[in-house]
């Protein structure tokens, strides 16, 4: 009977040396120098921000500075009582004088505008040979009285004809008019009471009347409803 026996063994063989000394330390150095520039560029990154945290501080700081001197300077301050009841008082005058400008507006203290436009409406509505020698206007233009005197009496419908034309003369009409011709003293007679020599000559106290030679007129209008 025979048997075989192995005699082989894996430990008695040559082993390959892959981690030799060399190459262990450049694997060495090569770790270190990284390392190194690691360190350094975590350094560097770090003092960058080191930088911004101080700048930003800074401003910060700047900031904070600008808004406490504006807390101090618009400081919120306590209501005033007088200032309360000086606005109160403002808005209550303010409310009376608005009342008071619509009652104006109203017409029934007068005429607010003026009467300016009535005037510059008579002189521009100028008759030849007629002339005004009094006007009369009351309240708001609600009655206006017109007194003059004309050439002819056929001037003054002309003179009526040409008012209702002005914008200021809408809505009123001439009620009444009376026409006449004033009596008029006769102009003094101057006689010389001597032709041998200069003497001052005296007037004669007038003896007769004549009439005008025009007619004087008055007009008085009245407001009109519109329809």
């Amino acid at each position: 009977m025979s048997q075989q026996i192995n005699l082989f063994n894996p430990i008695f063989l040559k082993q390959k040396k892959i981690f030799t000394a060399v190459p262990m330390a450049e694997a060495l150095g090569a770790i270190v120098l990284g390392t190194l520039l690691m360190t350094w560029y975590a350094s560097h990154n770090v003092e960058q921000l080191e930088q911004r945290a101080a700048s930003g501080k800074t401003l910060l700081a700047e900031r904070e500075r600008r808004l406490q001197d504006a807390n101090r300077q618009f400081a919120p301050r306590q209501k005033s009582a007088a200032l309360a009841t000086g606005v109160v008082q403002a808005q209550t005058e303010l409310a009376a004088l608005r009342r008071v400008e619509e009652f104006i507006k109203q017409g029934t203290l007068g005429n607010s505008a003026g009467y300016a436009a009535y005037f510059r409406a008579f002189a521009r509505q100028n008759v030849t040979g007629l002339w005004l020698t009094g006007v009369t206007i009351t309240g708001a233009g609600t009655g206006i009285g017109l007194q003059g005197r004309a050439m002819q009496p056929t001037l003054i419908p002309q003179y009526i004809g040409r008012l209702k034309t002005e914008p200021v003369m809408q809505g009123k009409t001439f009620a009444s008019l009376d026409i006449g011709r004033p009596d008029v003293a006769a102009a003094p007679v101057i006689s010389p009471t001597s032709s041998a020599a200069v003497q001052p000559v005296t007037a004669q106290p007038a003896t007769g009347i004549t009439a005008a030679p025009y007619v004087q007129f008055s007009l008085q209008s009245t407001g009109v409803q519109a329809k």
